[in-house]
């Protein structure tokens, strides 16, 4: 039986960095999965993140993100960096500025590597890394008047 890095699937792609955005525009779940389609790929794991109509016990009634010039290219150093920690065959990053609803897409993020237990891990470190070092940030506004930035 061969080892578990026998064939060469099994290592990381020689450029799997297939899409890293931020935009204006709605953003597509099937967009992103469709960029990490790999056929050496055996687990994909997506993330998608939404605007909840809450937070800290509050109604949230509007919310926006903005972004430092710099956002981008921070995001595509992280999804880089992911890329050389795991055996990633593929991955995609969008992240979604301006004003939006509840139930709009904000995030979506997704990984192929060769197994899943990869996938996931890969997937959640980019999504963590990216909420944690991109500097996107996120106002929102309470049905009781108050507003808060996130990520500031």
């Amino acid at each position: 039986m061969a080892g578990t890095h026998d064939h060469p699937g099994e290592a990381g792609a020689p450029d799997p960095v297939r899409l890293v955005e931020i935009r204006q525009a709605p953003l597509s779940v099937d967009e992103v999965f469709a960029a990490v389609g790999d056929a050496s790929a055996g687990g994909t794991a997506l993330f998608v993140g939404t605007v909840r109509d809450h937070d800290g016990g509050a109604d949230v009634s509007a919310l926006g993100y903005s972004c430092h010039p710099t956002a981008e290219a921070e995001m595509r150093r992280l999804a880089e960096r992911v890329a050389a920690d795991f055996p990633v065959r593929a991955l995609a990053a969008v992240h979604r500025v301006g004003d939006l609803s509840v139930g709009d897409l904000a995030v979506v993020v997704a990984v192929s590597c060769p197994h899943r237990q990869e996938a996931f891990a890969a997937c959640r470190r980019l999504i963590d890394d990216l909420k944690r070092e991109v500097p996107i940030w996120k106002h929102q506004e309470f049905a009781d008047g108050t507003a808060d930035w996130v990520g500031v």
